[in-house]
C-alpha cells in the first residue's frame, strides 16, 4: 500500500537528483571515509579496513582500484602532499605509494592512542587544519549499562590535535559519539549523536579548552597537558547523573521525568563557563537522529544555496541544509530539510571536482532508513531553482526571511501564513530529551520587499538561547502559486541582535486566519495532516514512516498487528523490542507523550489497517 499526500509544490527530488556510484560485484562499501583527490578521483575507506581509489567517479562505469586493505575500521581519510592519512581505531596512519604501482606500500603511524577493547571506541577523522596539522575525535565506550557512556582509557571523549612529527595536544572534551568532525573555513566543527547528556543533535565549534557537554572524558582533565581542569564532580553538582539501581542492585536505565525541575545547557553555562553551546540545533527526529559530516557548498554549485552548509544523517538517510550568521560575536543560524531518499545511513560527504556531492553510506549495527546496508551515491543539481527559504536572519524584533523566488504578496502580507513557536531541550544524563518549555510566538506584522524576495516579520515572545520553529505554510510563489518545497525550519537564537526595529506603521497586519480545529476526527478518523504535528512533536518520525520501514516499522505495519488503542498506549510508554526482532534499534520509552495525544496517534494508526 502507498499512502498518498497532497503536495502542491514541486518536491526536493525535482531539483536535486540521486545517482548510484556502481562498485564492482562483491565489493562491500560500508563507507567510513571520503575525500576528493586533486585529480578528481575519490578516496573511499571502509569499516572493513579497505581503501579504494575511485577513478572517473561521475561516469557510468567508474573504476575502483584497491589501494590498501587489512586496516582496522577506517572511519575517515584526508589527502595531503601525495599521501592519504586515515584514522584507524587506534591510530592516525599515513599511507603512501612509493613505487607508483597504484597500491600503498608505506604505512606509517603518526600517532597512536590507547584502547580498552570496548566495541564502541570508534575513532573519527582526520581533518587537516590550515597549518597542515590534524584533528581527530574519539568516541566514548559503552559499558554493559550502555546508557552511561564512559571513557575507559585516556582521551576517549576528546578531540586530539596531532602534528606530523607525532606530537599531540589534547584539544577539548565533552564529545559522546563525534562522528561529524568537519573543517569549515579553517575552523574545526562537529556534530554529535543524541544520547546521554546530548538532548539532540547540533552543529558546534570545537574550541581549544572547550567542554561540549558529555562529562565522560572529564576524568582525564587532571593529566598535565589537559587544556581544561573541569571535573566530573563539578558537573554532577548541578546535574544529577541518575545512576539508578533496582531492588536487586542491578543498574536500570533512567527515563525522562515529566514535570520535573530541570536545567538547560545555557543555564548550566552560567556556572560552568567552559561549556560550549551549540551554534545550531538539529531537532532530534526531525532533522535526523545520528547526525554526521558537515560540508560547505562551494561557489557556483547547488544554485541559490552556495556557501551554506549541508549535514548528513546516518539514521534517517538524509541531508539537512544550514545557514549560519554571527550575532554579537557568536555563530547561530537556521536548519532545513534538504534531500531525503538515500539508500542507507549517511556517514561521510565530499565534493567532487565536477560539482556533485558524494555520499558515503553504512548501517551495520546502526539502524537506518533505506533498503541497502552500504554504498556510495552522488547528489547533483539539475540547474532548476526550487522555491525555498534561502536564508533566515535574526532581527531585533523578529526575523528576516529571504526566498529563492519572488513571493505572492497576497499571501506573504497575511500574518496567517506564518507560525512560530520556541522550545529547548533538557541538559540531563538521561538518553536524549523531549522538547520542553514550548511557547507560541505571535506574529505581529510583516513587511515584504518590493521585489518579493524578502519578508521581515515582527515576532513577539522571542527567547534568547531557544530554538524557534518557523513555519510558512501559507506562502506561495508569484509565478506558479506553489508552496515552499520545505515550509518549515528551526532557528537557534543564541543572541538577539541590536539595531532598529520596524514600526507598526510600515508593516502589514492583515490576518485571514480561521479558527477551525485541526484535531477533530471525522467519523472517528484522523487524517495524516492532523496527526503529523503530533508525530513530529514527540519525535515519532525519527524512526517511523507512514507506509515503509525506516529505523523502526512503518505505521502501516504496526496497524497490521491490530493492537487495541489501550495496547498502543501501553507500548508507547513501555516498548517491547522483542515484538520486532528484525529491527536493530530498540524503541525508547516515551512517558512524555500525554494520554490524550497518544490516543489520537493510536486511533490514526489503527485507521490505516482498513486502507491496506
Amino acid at each position: 500500500m502507498n499512502i498518498a499526500y497532497a503536495q502542491e509544490s514541486a518536491k526536493e527530488e525535482d531539483f536535486f537528483k540521486i545517482a548510484k556510484v556502481s562498485s564492482p560485484e562483491g565489493t562491500i562499501l560500508e563507507v567510513g571515509g571520503l575525500c576528493t583527490l586533486p585529480n578528481g578521483d575519490i578516496a573511499v575507506t571502509t569499516r572493513r579496513g579497505d581503501i579504494f581509489i575511485v577513478e572517473n567517479p561521475s561516469s557510468a562505469k567508474p573504476y575502483f582500484r584497491k589501494f590498501a586493505s587489512g586496516l582496522h575500521e577506517v572511519l575517515g581519510v584526508a589527502y595531503k602532499n601525495g599521501s592519504l592519512y586515515v584514522v584507524q581505531r587506534g591510530e592516525l596512519t599515513r599511507l603512501y605509494d612509493s613505487n607508483m604501482d597504484g597500491k600503498a606500500d608505506v604505512f606509517e603511524t603518526i600517532y597512536a592512542w590507547p584502547l580498552s577493547g570496548n566495541y564502541h571506541e570508534y575513532s573519527f577523522g582526520p581533518k587537516i587544519a590550515p597549518d597542515g596539522s590534524f584533528f581527530v575525535t574519539l568516541n566514548l565506550g559503552f559499558p554493559d549499562v550502555w546508557w552511561h557512556a564512559q571513557s575507559f582509557v585516556p582521551w576517549r571523549g576528546w578531540t586530539l590535535h596531532i602534528f606530523e612529527d607525532g606530537t599531540m595536544e589534547p584539544w577539548a572534551t565533552g564529545m559522546r559519539s563525534p562522528c561529524g568532525i568537519s573543517m569549515i573555513d579553517g575552523e574545526l566543527w562537529y556534530t554529535d549523536n543524541q544520547g546521554d547528556w546530548v538532548g539532540s543533535g547540533s552543529l558546534m565549534p570545537i574550541k581549544k579548552g572547550a567542554f561540549t557537554g558529555h562529562p565522560g572524558g572529564l576524568r582525564w582533565t587532571g593529566l598535565p597537558n589537559s587544556p581544561l581542569h573541569l571535573t566530573t564532580e563539578e558537573v554532577y553538582k548541578y546535574v544529577n547523573p541518575r545512576l539508578e539501581f533496582d531492588a536487586n542492585n542491578q543498574a536500570v536505565k533512567p527515563q525522562n521525568i515529566v514535570n520535573e525541575k530541570f536545567a538547560t545547557e545555557y543555564q548550566i553555562k552560567s556556572v560552568i563557563p567552559q561549556l560550549q553551546l551549540p551554534a545550531v540545533w538539529l531537532p532530534h527526529g526531525i532533522y535526523g537522529i545520528s547526525n554526521s559530516e558537515i560540508v560547505k557548498i562551494p561557489k557556483g554549485v547547488f544554485g541559490p544555496f552556495e556557501e551554506q552548509l549541508l549535514v548528513g544523517d546516518q539514521g534517517q538517510s538524509k541531508i539537512m541544509r544550514v545557514f549560519m550568521e554571527k550575532v554579537n560575536g557568536e555563530m547561530q543560524g537556521c536548519a532545513w530539510d534538504f534531500r531525503s531518499g538515500f539508500q542507507s545511513g549517511i556517514v561521510r560527504l565530499t565534493w567532487g571536482n565536477e560539482g556533485s556531492l558524494y555520499v558515503g553510506e553504512t548501517n551495520r549495527g546502526w539502524g537506518s532508513a533505506g533498503d541497502a546496508n552500504q554504498g556510495l551515491q552522488r547528489l547533483f543539481w539539475n540547474n532548476q531553482v526550487p522555491f525555498e527559504m534561502r536564508t533566515v536572519k535574526a532581527m531585533p524584533d523578529g526575523f528576516e526571511i529571504s526566498f529563492t523566488k519572488p513571493v505572492d504578496k497576497k499571501y506573504a502580507e497575511d500574518l496567517s501564513s506564518y507560525t512560530i513557536e520556541s522550545f529547548i531541550y533538557k541538559y540531563q544524563s538521561v538518553y536524549g530529551s523531549p522538547m520542553v518549555n514550548t511557547e507560541k510566538c505571535p506574529i505581529k506584522g510583516v513587511k515584504v520587499s518590493a521585489d518579493g524576495l524578502t519578508a521581515r516579520i515582527i515576532v513577539g515572545n522571542l527567547r534568547k538561547n531557544y530554538i524557534h520553529h518557523i513555519t510558512l505554510e501559507g506562502i506561495r510563489d508569484m509565478e506558479n502559486k506553489y508552496s515552499l518545497v520545505h515550509p518549515s525550519c528551526y532557528y537557534t537564537l543564541n543572541n538577539i541582535p541590536e539595531g532598529s526595529k520596524l514600526s507598526m506603521a510600515e508593516v502589514s497586519t492583515k490576518n485571514t486566519a480561521k479558527t477551525i480545529s485541526n484535531t477533530t476526527a471525522v467519523n472517528g478518523v484522523y487524517t495524516y495532516a492532523q496527526i503529523k504535528p503530533l508525530l513530529v512533536k514527540y519525535t515519532c518520525v525519527a524512526c517511523h514512516n507512514p507506509d515503509k520501514k525506516q529505523v523502526g516499522p512503518g505505521f502501516i505495519d504496526i496497524a497490521k498487528r491490530q493492537y487495541s488503542i489501550d495496547k498502543i498506549l501501553q507500548l508507547i510508554k513501555n516498548p517491547q523490542p522483542k515484538n520486532w526482532p528484525d529491527y536493530a534499534t530498540p524503541m525508547a520509552p516515551m512517558p512524555n507523550v500525554p494520554a490524550s495525544d497518544a490516543r489520537k496517534i493510536a486511533a490514526w494508526i489503527n485507521s490505516l489497517a482498513a486502507k491496506k
